[in-house]
């Protein structure tokens, strides 16, 4: 191991214009697919705050007792798809109504009967906020007698779930594009540093090296160049991010980063798409010699 570790750094010091082309390329391959990364955890981001926004209201009877919905909100916060459960109160509903329809004080203030019915807002756990979900439980809480109504915007809902989906759809498409033209790129550049070493490979070969002893240095060599390129790709990205970030459009201010666990991510997957290009690329020079 020691040997060939020794052997991976010789080759940085003999081709250190190649290796730096190796690893630039490699980051400016793996920024693509960062940066359209981060447009699609932005984009999810954005979806989430909309999903948050998903919510059932039952409205109640006039009349029903206390204790009834009592429990009624105790057996539904017992569903699996269920986060928080609210009950508010006729009451309440005047005052929130007075609060956010300015336009209506004053008509709200004038009342001598409140017409407002209490009513239960049920909002749902993250994952569970598709159409189907909402549908399911909107329809055994509409099996509760005392409901007269139950409300959660089904066209709303069914277009976030539409939208949730093409996000989806086209993030994997082009994203799964970026990616096999990175493949492409890094392979391109192991397979310069492998013909610049031709003849040091056709020697190992005469003095009876094993396949496995001439890949060693290249793989390592492979997965080297996929990390630091990694890196630089990270920090790449971390500058644009600032950028944007910085810029005027409100909108852009309240961007997201990518997470410890998507960097560990895109760090392996640097590493990986470097051996995979040296495996393949020693590969087919060693078949050929």
């Amino acid at each position: 191991m020691r040997l060939v570790t020794r052997e991976t750094f010789r080759s940085f010091q003999r081709a250190p214009l190649l290796s730096a082309l190796s690893v630039t390329a490699i980051a400016f391959s793996l920024f693509t697919v960062g940066l359209f990364g981060l447009v699609a955890v932005n984009l999810r981001e954005s979806l989430r705050g909309l999903e948050d926004r998903v919510e059932i209201v039952a409205f109640v009877l006039r009349g029903t007792p206390i204790e009834t919905i009592t429990l009624a909100t105790q057996d539904i916060t017992s569903f699996p798809e269920v986060a928080t459960v609210a009950y508010v109160n006729e009451d309440e509903a005047l005052k929130r109504a007075q609060q956010e329809m300015v336009e209506f004080r004053d008509a709200y203030r004038d009342l001598r009967v409140n017409p407002l019915p209490a009513s239960i807002e049920v909002r749902l756990k993250e994952g569970f906020r598709d159409a189907s979900h909402v549908a399911q439980v909107a329809e055994r809480i509409e099996g509760f007698p005392f409901v007269d109504d139950v409300r959660y915007g089904r066209e709303w809902v069914e277009r976030l779930d539409r939208l949730r989906n093409l996000a989806g759809v086209v993030g994997l498409v082009i994203g799964l594009a970026f990616a096999g033209v990175a493949i492409v790129i890094i392979g391109v550049t192991i397979r310069m540093t492998v013909l610049q070493r031709a003849r040091e490979i056709r020697i190992m070969r005469l003095v009876g090296a094993t396949d496995g002893f001439i890949r060693g240095p290249f793989l390592l060599d492979g997965a080297a160049k996929g990390l630091l390129g990694g890196l630089l790709a990270v920090g790449i990205s971390w500058a644009a991010f600032l950028v944007f970030r910085r810029s005027d459009v409100l909108a852009l201010q309240s961007l997201v980063f990518f997470e410890t666990r998507h960097i560990a991510l895109g760090l392996l997957f640097g590493i990986a798409i470097g051996l995979g290009g040296s495996l393949v690329s020693v590969g087919r020079h060693l078949r050929n010699v």
